[in-house]
């Protein structure tokens, strides 16, 4: 049997929608991403939504429109995906980096503030907190700390379609929120990102940077009168906008989307069951009042000890844990079960280690992060008996090389 990390939701739906953009011939952004977008808004709440290529392009875009520049400053936790740090490299920026809650898995608020009152030459201009995994960060307390240093908040949404603490959804608590279409998400255009935002005046920032900086769309030039006119281009802008194929998919996946999102939970909820008495892993932790919508399932592996007595580890015994850790997934993969890492501890990677001069314990959690967690499959039409297989199979494996 074998088992995907996780697998897209696609039906009759999009097959039939998908070529509506080519029997028109209009396949560049235009009336599907549109919709697209109208119903990203009513989802979120937010005012506005500008579909892009990718969740990357979009902090790159949401960066450039709050006109963070070089010699500006972006804090960023370590435990992502490096494409959350690149972005600030495309701007010039200078990436600075924090280490995450051993627990969420997301930006620790006390390192977070301890790194601003050392920002003497007040360089840091923004900060981008990721929702990791599904789970948001702790954005009313992020919001307070940008306020009290003047910070721009671009929220990296890329795995929180979904995700609410409250009422309240991921990426419309700070200027601008981030989010992914990649396969590997809730819902999926192939590649595809968004941008959400409430602000009218980095709303129009956003839609002209996007299309190479011009004054208005291709969509308004080819509807409105005098579109024979070219227009004009007061921003250097890029060419980050989606086609109408994937706007047409992009449409009929949002009309999936709760029911998607209800389904991982589910899931979820069933791996939390049966894995609560392994204790060699730690299953993920939801604070009260917090939607986590799972778009990845990520446990740590700790061989039975607590995250408290795993964060005081030598470099060594994490290095240890992690050959096991490493076996358990492989076990996993010799029976045809995709699992994964987490994500990165970026400011491990050579790019970024190496410009940087780093350390792995300069963020020790989000190194341990990275070398002891471990993601199982998970996706909405994910059968018992496949769930069953990755269960048997995990506690064969944890039983087989744990302590």
């Amino acid at each position: 049997m074998k088992i995907p990390i996780t697998k897209p939701v696609f039906d009759d739906a999009e097959k039939k929608n998908i070529i509506k953009p080519l029997d028109s011939g209009w396949v560049v952004q235009g009336k599907f991403v549109a919709k697209f977008e109208k119903l990203f808004t009513l989802f979120t709440g937010a005012r506005y939504a500008f579909a892009v290529t990718s969740c990357t392009t979009a902090l790159h875009l949401a960066l450039a429109a709050l006109k963070i520049k070089p010699g500006d400053k972006v804090i960023v936790p370590s435990f992502t995906f490096v494409a959350t740090v690149n972005a600030v490299e495309y701007t010039g920026a200078e990436p600075v980096f924090c280490d995450i809650d051993l627990k969420t898995f997301n930006i620790d608020m006390g390192q977070l503030e301890t790194i601003l009152m050392k920002d003497k030459g007040h360089k840091i201009k923004a900060v981008i907190p990721v929702h990791l995994f599904g789970l948001c960060a702790e954005m009313e307390k992020i919001v307070k700390i940008a306020g009290k240093y003047h910070l721009k908040i671009v929220e990296d949404a890329a795995c929180a379609l979904g995700s609410k603490i409250g009422n309240i959804h991921a990426g419309v608590f700070g200027d601008a929120g981030c989010f992914s279409f990649h396969p590997r998400k809730v819902i999926t255009t192939g590649e595809g990102g968004m941008v959400i935002t409430n602000n009218p005046a980095l709303a129009q920032r956003l839609t002209s940077l996007r299309d190479h900086g011009a004054s208005k769309t291709d969509l308004q030039r080819h509807t409105a009168k005098g579109g024979s006119l070219l227009p004009d281009y007061d921003l250097l802008g890029y060419n980050y906008r989606l086609t109408d194929l994937q706007g047409a998919l992009g449409v009929c996946q949002m009309a999936k989307a709760k029911a998607i999102i209800n389904k991982r939970r589910i899931r979820a909820g069933k791996y939390n069951q049966v894995l609560q008495e392994e204790r060699n892993i730690i299953t993920p932790w939801v604070p009260d009042n917090y939607t986590h919508t799972y778009q990845s399932y990520v446990c740590l592996f700790t061989n039975g000890e607590s995250r408290e007595r795993v964060i005081n580890y030598t470099p060594d015994k994490i290095n240890k844990l992690n050959k096991t850790r490493n076996r358990i997934m492989f076990a996993l993969e010799d029976k045809g079960i995709a699992v994964r890492q987490g994500t990165h501890a970026v400011h491990t990677l050579g790019y970024y280690k190496n410009k940087y001069g780093l350390r792995s314990q300069d963020c020790f959690a989000s190194y341990i992060a990275d070398r002891l967690s471990i993601a199982l499959p998970l996706y909405a039409e994910m059968t018992t008996k496949e769930f069953n297989w990755v269960v048997q199979v995990l506690k064969n494996a944890l039983k087989k090389y744990a302590a």
